[in-house]
């Protein structure tokens, strides 16, 4: 039977489960040393993370920032720039400057931002990035996803049980699965239609959302994910996009690539082989691939 602890983290819920309950104390401890870790290296919020400190030029980056930028590197190329780290100065001017719980309701209208630097300007050669001038990273799209993915490894490999890291919506699993599988609930906020999968050891699942990070501007409802095409939110065509995949990474990419999508989406995951839940903004529900039917209520 296994056993989970759950915890705010990062302005959202978080939660570790194990296979072995006893195993839970030491899990919890590691994963929570692996999420400081990360915030100190990325967090847009901290005036003394890593990130923060970041200036124009070349600079070397500690091992776990240099693992977080390329990582968003890697997501912007396999999402053809749909996710990019470069949207940081979009998204500080839309309001998103402070965790969210301390962003404005409302506020007066943004200031325009005229387009993304684009992902295709930052080069990482090992732990050396060379940034140029005007250049924000906003590695929000992606350093949450990898912290599950790292953890949840992390305490598996070290302790020897199954375990699952959860943060926000974003889900990994590393080691054996309990059995019948990890059982997850799916739903983004208590108004849109709930699912319940099973998901096998060493998988994982991430949801990205219009919703939960949203505020005002000028009376225009705005929100966190920004479409580089544009240079603006995305359009809300759905409430939640929520995708599984072999890492939180991947999945992660292709939900945030869904949500940038709009319409567009479902094809673009069923040519990538993705299995995914899509809601829209009437919560009808379209799923692609293998994703089970709901059930019957």
């Amino acid at each position: 039977m296994e056993s989970t602890y759950r915890f705010d983290l990062w302005s959202t819920s978080a939660s570790v489960s194990v296979t072995e309950p006893p195993a839970l104390a030491s899990v919890v401890e590691i994963v929570r040393d692996g999420l400081h870790e990360v915030e100190r290296a990325c967090s847009r919020f901290r005036d003394d993370s890593e990130l923060a400190r970041l200036r124009p030029g070349s600079q070397r980056l500690s091992p776990m920032l240099a693992d977080l930028v390329r990582n968003a590197l890697d997501a912007a190329e396999a999402s053809g720039g749909l996710v990019d780290p470069t949207v940081g100065g979009v998204v500080q001017a839309l309001g998103y400057d402070r965790s969210i719980e301390l962003v404005r309701a409302e506020g007066a209208p943004v200031r325009v931002v005229p387009d993304v630097p684009g992902w295709r300007r930052v080069h990482l050669y090992g732990d050396r990035l060379e940034l140029p001038r005007a250049v924000h990273l906003d590695l929000g799209a992606t350093a949450k996803a990898r912290a599950a993915d790292l953890t949840a490894r992390r305490a598996a490999r070290t302790v020897g049980v199954g375990v699952l890291v959860e943060l926000g919506g974003d889900l990994a699993t590393a080691g054996p699965a309990p059995a019948g599988g990890w059982q997850v609930l799916v739903q983004d906020t208590e108004e849109d239609p709930a699912c319940q999968v099973s998901l096998a050891g060493g998988h994982a699942l991430a949801t990205s959302s219009t919703v939960r990070r949203s505020w005002r501007r000028g009376g225009t409802r705005v929100h966190h994910i920004v479409d580089p095409r544009t240079a603006a939110p995305a359009e809300p065509v759905w409430r939640s996009a929520t995708v599984a995949a072999g890492t939180c990474v991947e999945a992660n990419t292709a939900s945030t690539a869904a949500v940038v999508l709009g319409r567009d989406a479902a094809g673009w995951l069923a040519d990538r082989g993705f299995t995914a839940r899509l809601v829209d903004a009437r919560h009808r529900i379209v799923r692609v691939g293998d994703w089970p039917a709901e059930a019957a209520a």
